[in-house]
């Protein structure tokens, strides 16, 4: 944990597994452990933020007990309301939090309700949010006759209504905040709604308690119980996850925040609050393997639409609304410490072959649901039209590095082909899909097969890597072919210590001083493992990185092994994924799509 907050910075940085994540889709709110609000973009997941603490900006939104306490947290199950609970030295205190869901992509409603225990609950909460990053401060601040409080930041529009109207004006510096000292009686609570908008509001505050139920009431809809899976209580939670990080659009976002370092001081820092082609993939074929659920309907509809739209220029990510990802820039601010903060992605100058693949993964899952329509046929016959044209070029990869013609790509294009052959193709385009796959893998095989016998990363790379293990789980090779088989064991030997995955080896360094254990490559080895019914180490791997979760449940996209942390943006979207995937796979025998 971070340590006690002090005038100058009432709300230090903690360790990433300290935190929570509320989310409607829209946008993601970062909740700590003094129950402050250190991380919001509003109104979208792309937009400037408004709380920007969590990287060194100005801005957060508390409550927090005014006692002694001891933090705890949970999720009320299958949903992203999150209840902070404090153990006081003068009782139990909770505060209930969630953005209304689902959400409007103009409008932020954020929810939040202090509980109070057997004994009175002594609150104090704050209000201080700033536009552009921190830099632009509340301004026009009024107080209605009603009880609440109005404000603009740049061009939005602020509300705070509920139990506020004791709440005082603190002006300090560059604009003002709001503060607010809260006695809730024993068995009682007080609610606090804060609204933020790009249009005016035409309507008065939302009633706290109907918000509250249509929250309730849209999460129970949007999260199916998912019966007869492994880890139930996890598979539903990373399904919540994959909701929260999903926008009306179709598009989910890789996580929700920005600039959290995978190491500190090694300059590893990204924005990844866009939606990569290659997790939106992931994610819809992890929900495909439990049911025929929306999620699978939004993923295909979101990557059916990019296909339309650019072909074999497919992009591998976009805005959650299908836009460019823009250009990276820094922001002048101080970073979550051992990184610096940055917006954008260089991602949009890239080529990735393998999510013309993936994208046809997809799709052929979402058909043997029967869930293609017209469209989504012909986003296939769009995609595999474009692995025609662009198979043999160099790429920049699944790991987004240097351009080269890498195994996986290949290989995955090979494997969505001959899904895709099999479930959503005429007879001729089945035929002519199978043999390009076939071409693909003799090519590849070729050019990329290590004289030990097992696939190697590149034609100029020898080494492993922990992405080839996906193309076999996909169907791009068989179970049982030599290359697999060996390709399992070299990778199991040379690329994991501990119960941990790695993705490939940087250099002469021990694994875990060159980068944090990948916990996506964790669940993938234990797929692979459960293919070759080894379902013993499958188990144990699925629960040594199921284990790798903060105290709220969440996986970033790396883990310090050495430390015990989480590293990386906040929550990684392809690891709850996999994650569920796992889940749905691991309770029977393996069935070959």
């Amino acid at each position: 944990m971070g340590g006690a907050g002090s005038a100058q910075d009432p709300f230090p940085p903690y360790a990433l597994r300290d935190y929570a994540l509320i989310a409607d889709g829209e946008r993601g709110a970062v909740v700590g452990p003094r129950g402050e609000i250190v991380w919001m973009c509003a109104p979208r997941w792309d937009s400037d933020a408004v709380f920007a603490s969590l990287v060194g900006g100005e801005g957060a939104y508390a409550v927090t007990p005014e006692a002694r306490f001891v933090w705890g947290g949970y999720y009320e199950e299958g949903s992203l309301i999150w209840r902070s609970r404090w153990v006081t030295d003068e009782g139990v205190i909770e505060c209930r939090e969630a953005l209304a869901f689902p959400g409007d992509a103009r409008r932020v409603v954020l929810l939040r309700r202090i509980v109070a225990g057997d004994a009175p609950a002594r609150v104090a909460a704050s209000l201080d949010a700033r536009g552009e990053f921190g830099r632009r401060a509340l301004r026009g601040l009024r107080r209605d006759g009603d009880g609440w409080w109005a404000g603009r930041l740049g061009d939005l529009h602020l509300r705070w209504s509920g139990d506020v109207g004791a709440a005082e004006v603190l002006r300090a510096g560059r604009g003002s905040r709001l503060a607010l000292h809260l006695t809730v009686p024993p068995g009682a609570h007080r609610d606090l709604v804060l609204e933020l908008s790009d249009r005016p509001f035409a309507q008065p505050p939302p009633d706290a308690g109907a918000a509250w139920q249509e929250t309730e009431a849209g999460w129970q809809r949007a999260v199916p119980p998912l019966g007869g899976v492994t880890a139930g209580r996890d598979a539903r939670h990373a399904y919540a996850v994959l909701r929260g990080l999903t926008s009306a659009s179709g598009g989910m976002v890789a996580a929700a925040t920005t600039s959290l370092p995978e190491r500190a001081e090694a300059g590893r820092n990204y924005d990844y609050r866009y939606a990569w082609i290659r997790d939106q993939c992931y994610a819809g074929q992890a929900v495909a393997a439990v049911g025929a659920h929306p999620l699978l309907d939004q993923a295909v509809g979101f990557v059916s639409e990019r296909l339309h739209e650019d072909g074999p220029r497919l992009a591998p990510a976009y805005t959650v609304a299908g836009g460019r990802v823009p250009d990276q820039r820094e922001l002048d601010l101080p970073g979550y410490p051992g990184g610096f903060d940055l917006v954008g992605n260089w991602v949009n100058r890239q080529f990735q072959l393998d999510a013309l693949g993936e994208s046809l993964l997809l799709l052929a899952a979402a058909a043997r649901h029967d869930r293609l329509d017209s469209g989504a046929r012909q986003a296939a016959e769009i995609a595999a039209a474009a692995i025609a044209e662009r198979w043999d070029e160099p790429d920049a990869g699944i790991w987004e590095i240097d351009n080269q013609p890498w195994t996986h790509s290949r290989l995955t294009c090979a494997a969505g082909l001959r899904a895709a052959a099999r479930s959503c193709a005429s007879p001729a385009l089945a035929t002519e899909w199978s043999g390009l796959a076939d071409v693909i893998v003799a090519d590849t095989a070729k050019r990329s097969v290590h004289p030990s016998g097992r696939w190697q990363r590149s034609p100029a790379d020898d080494g492993l890597d922990a992405a080839l293990l996906l193309p076999p789980l996909r169907g791009a090779v068989p179970a049982d072919d030599p290359r697999t088989l060996q390709t399992l064991r070299a990778y199991a030997a040379e690329l994991t210590q501990d119960g941990y995955a790695y993705r490939f080896r940087h250099d002469d360094r021990a694994l875990r001083e060159a980068e944090g254990a990948f916990l996506l490559c964790g669940f993938v080895l234990a797929l692979a493992l459960h293919q070759q019914g080894d379902e013993v180490q499958a188990a144990r791997w699925f629960e040594r990185n199921r284990a790798a979760c903060g105290t709220a449940g969440l996986f970033a996209e790396e883990y310090d092994v050495a430390e015990r942390q989480l590293r990386g943006n906040l929550p990684q979207a392809f690891v709850h994924a996999l994650l569920l995937e796992c889940a749905a796979r691991l309770g029977s025998s393996w069935r070959p799509e």
